[in-house]
């Protein structure tokens, strides 16, 4: 188990590059508005594209009440309501994006690629087709970023114009990796093996991240991993009878002592990318810090203290999550008042979370450096 020293030493080097790497960069496109937002990840960003991609049948339950309660309808976000990328692109001003794979919508302001359980390997090369452990869906970054790469070509007519476009852009490269990550954590991987995953997580993502830079774009906001010692999902599935691998806060230190390694290793890949692309406006946003201070001030933020490591929508239990009874199927039920819950389902947030988290990062000091400007007013509430 991971000491409170060594987890204080790696907080610590997070904290230097938060203070340390964030001068001197190029300020390409600050003085100008974002005319659009394209968005490659996961489930914490995806609007609606697994439900467009999984076969009849599959994930009913992200297609019904109570997902999208909050809004009163099911979109194919995986809480009850409006995500992180739905306040930012509020907040800046434009619509919400439609998933890619959506038909007859609007593009014009960006669109979303994210695709829930995507992972940033590919899920063939990392799990070796071994079926006891491969994710439900084969979406990867790499496809991700060739369907990027294909609608731009199919909407603008030159390499040109797409510099053009995309130089008036943000290109948001994750929230992605985490799913490489947890499935191999739920495949009963030990902490030794998944920990050899993370330098080809870091460069899968870095790889990408570059090719949407060389192809034009000037601003680009890579995240991190959460605390994912924190989350429902994993207190229950990863629970210890010792009390001394539990912080403060009662969340699973060795599994933060892990996410924290994530994501030192990929701060400092990006300070690597920002000398490499200086006319490039490139910033880390910092889930696992900002999660914390949610955590901390959840009590200000409007939600219930007692409430911040269980899930709104549940089968019972300490933290009201059951793997083999997942939010909307028989035999769970979805609290009265999902505001108060940081937690949706043990492993999303709920709406009034992801929009306390994108104004504590892209209005607050999580945003390392902040390259965003926003019409005045917008996102004061």
């Amino acid at each position: 188990m991971a000491s409170s020293a060594a987890f204080s030493l790696l907080v610590a080097a997070a904290l230097l590059l938060h203070f340390g790497c964030c001068h001197g960069q190029g300020d390409a496109g600050n003085g100008g508005a974002v005319a659009a937002i394209y968005s490659l990840g996961d489930s914490i960003t995806d609007t609606g594209n697994l439900i467009k991609e999984a076969p009849p049948g599959a994930f009913e339950t992200i297609k019904h009440l109570p997902y999208g309660v909050t809004l009163g309808y099911p979109t194919g976000r995986c809480s009850d309501g409006l995500l992180m990328i739905d306040f930012l692109a509020q907040d800046m001003g434009l619509p919400f994006l439609n998933p890619y794979l959506a038909k007859n919508r609007s593009f014009d302001h960006g669109a979303n690629f994210a695709v829930a359980g995507a992972t940033a390997m590919d899920p063939a090369d990392q799990f070796n087709g071994s079926s006891s452990s491969m994710p439900f869906t084969v979406n990867s970054l790499k496809l991700q970023l060739r369907w990027f790469k294909n609608f731009m070509k199919s909407s603008f007519a030159t390499d040109q114009e797409i510099r053009k476009r995309l130089q008036s852009s943000l290109v948001m490269v994750g929230e992605i990796g985490g799913n490489d990550y947890n499935f191999a954590f739920f495949g009963n991987k030990s902490m030794g093996e998944v920990e050899k995953l993370v330098p080809g997580v870091v460069q899968t993502i870095i790889d990408a991240t570059k090719e949407v830079l060389e192809m034009g774009a000037s601003k680009v906001i890579v995240p991190g991993n959460f605390p994912i010692g924190c989350i429902p999902g994993y207190l229950t599935s990863m629970a210890s009878s010792e009390p001394s691998a539990y912080d403060s806060m009662g969340c699973l230190k060795e599994l933060n002592l892990f996410a924290a390694k994530h994501n030192s290793k990929l701060q400092r890949a990006i300070a690597d990318l920002r000398a490499s692309y200086p006319d490039a406006s490139i910033a880390y946003a910092d889930y696992f810090n900002s999660f914390f201070s949610l955590l901390k001030g959840a009590s200000k933020l409007g939600f219930d203290a007692g409430s911040t490591r269980k899930a709104c929508c549940g089968a019972g239990g300490k933290y009201n999550y059951d793997e083999r009874k997942m939010c909307g199927v028989e035999g769970t039920t979805a609290c009265t008042d999902p505001s108060a819950y940081v937690s949706w389902d043990g492993i999303h947030m709920t709406q009034a979370a992801y929009k306390a988290m994108s104004r504590l990062i892209y209005h607050g000091r999580y945003l390392q450096p902040q390259i965003l400007n926003f019409p005045e007013g917008n996102g004061q509430t």
